[in-house]
């Protein structure tokens, strides 16, 4: 019998712990080892910012689910990981053995990074943590109490950029309700080399719609930019140049501030020789393997993946859900043939679908695969993607509660519109 246990209950360490269970059956054991026992669906962060969701609508008790399944929960959260022992240490001091082991933390958000910056003993707000997005939503009522200006977007190193367009479409929205919009000036801020670039250089006409919305709402930008720092009133951020110069500085009033921040590896894994790279993110091979640590697989936020092309400021790559989805299921497949004595052979697409909310409209796009080039590169905007991220939100966490990681009626969606998880099986 063999013990595989997954580091992290987001969306990745949730449904690879699923499809574990699904694929191995019950004579194989399934440890979860998570900080705290609640899932939270991220995309919806948002939408709890700005009070269109409470916290409560959008988290899952995983232990009943877990419970149900035959997946064993261990809420204490991991201190540390001994990857040469196989064993994981828990912040209780006691110690979970492992046969093979699955990294799903997601990131470790490096606010420290910048001075005035992020929640708590900094200046912003931010969307990453359903926690944060709760206490934004004070922020935000503040705002609308006594109008002011506003700078959303993103600072250099960042890897995930939708959610920034998003948040501040949807404040645009927000704003406008309450009718203070007209006493709210807003800057777009970002290291991308031009608007809509997302980590990806882009997706479809990406640059073309996203610039359309920010003039149809009035949303000045800033591109190139890297914040020097932040005080209570404002977000200092230089405009570099492609030589890598100081283009101009800009000193933004701001009396609100979201800015989604670069990533890391979490301090339980980071700094382990031939497991992480520098930034502490896991290096992994076409199978989701780590080649030092062969037992030791990885999926999400958490793995490393090279930027798609040098640009005047860094900027990551993001790993997006559908993205993650399919390195879970490589994953499973790959655990499934070594515990039968085979060699790993199933690659995960790392294809991308997704939606933007904007409010009132948003951004669909289609990625084959997410890190270009291409064989479709497809992106539309209307009012339609708006129902169909309130839809997904909805079908998303029932899958959650009921502990099914793909139902039928999902696979025959995605054969019909072509869209797979996997790629064809190789034998090398």
């Amino acid at each position: 019998m063999a013990h595989i246990v997954v580091l992290g209950a987001g969306l990745g360490g949730t449904i690879v712990a699923y499809e574990l269970r699904e694929k191995l059956g019950r004579e194989h054991s399934v440890t979860v080892i998570n900080k705290g026992s609640v899932y939270s669906f991220v995309p919806s962060n948002p939408w709890v910012a700005v009070g269109w969701r409470t916290e409560e609508d959008v988290q899952v008790d995983l232990a009943p689910v877990f419970a149900k399944r035959n997946i064993t929960l261990r809420p204490e959260g991991a201190a540390k990981l001994h990857a040469a022992e196989n064993r994981v240490e828990l912040t209780d001091g006691s110690m979970v053995d492992y046969d093979y082991l699955v990294i799903a933390t997601g990131p470790e958000l490096a606010f420290d990074e910048i001075e005035g910056f992020g929640p708590g003993t900094g200046f912003s707000q931010s969307v990453c943590e359903t926690g944060h997005a709760g206490e934004a939503k004070s922020a935000f009522d503040a705002l609308v109490e006594n109008p002011g200006p506003v700078v959303i977007g993103a600072v250099q190193g960042a890897s995930c950029f939708g959610p920034a367009y998003e948040f501040a479409f949807i404040l645009d929205k927000a704003l406008r309700d309450a009718r203070v919009r007209d006493r709210v000036p807003m800057t777009f801020v970002t290291p991308e080399p031009y608007i809509g670039h997302l980590g990806l250089d882009g997706v479809g006409d990406t640059k073309g719609l996203m610039e359309s919305e920010l003039r149809a709402r009035h949303i000045k930008w800033i591109t190139n930019a890297r914040v020097d720092h932040m005080t209570e009133e404002s977000v200092v951020a230089e405009e570099i140049g492609e030589d890598g110069a100081v283009k101009e500085r800009h000193e933004l009033p701001a009396t609100f501030k979201m800015m989604l921040p670069a990533f890391r590896g979490v301090s339980a894994i980071r700094g382990i020789e031939g497991l992480t790279n520098p930034r502490g993110f896991v290096i992994i091979d076409k199978h989701q393997q780590n080649p030092t640590f062969q037992n030791i697989f990885a999926i999400g936020v958490c793995v490393a993946i090279a930027p798609t092309g040098k640009t005047a400021v860094p900027v990551g790559v993001p790993k997006t859900g559908f993205m993650i989805e399919s390195m879970a299921t490589a994953t499973v497949g790959n655990i499934a043939r070594l515990i039968a004595g085979e060699k790993p052979n199933v690659q995960a697409t790392w294809n991308a679908v997704c939606l933007a909310d904007f409010g009132d409209g948003g951004v669909a796009f289609v990625a084959q695969p997410q890190i270009p080039p291409r064989n479709v590169n497809w992106a539309s905007e209307g009012r339609w993607v708006h129902a169909a991220k309130v839809g997904f939100e909805k079908y998303f966490l029932r899958k959650v509660r009921t502990g099914v990681s793909e139902p039928f009626y999902e696979k025959l969606a995605l054969q019909a519109l072509k869209i797979d998880k996997l790629k064809a099986v190789t034998f090398d």
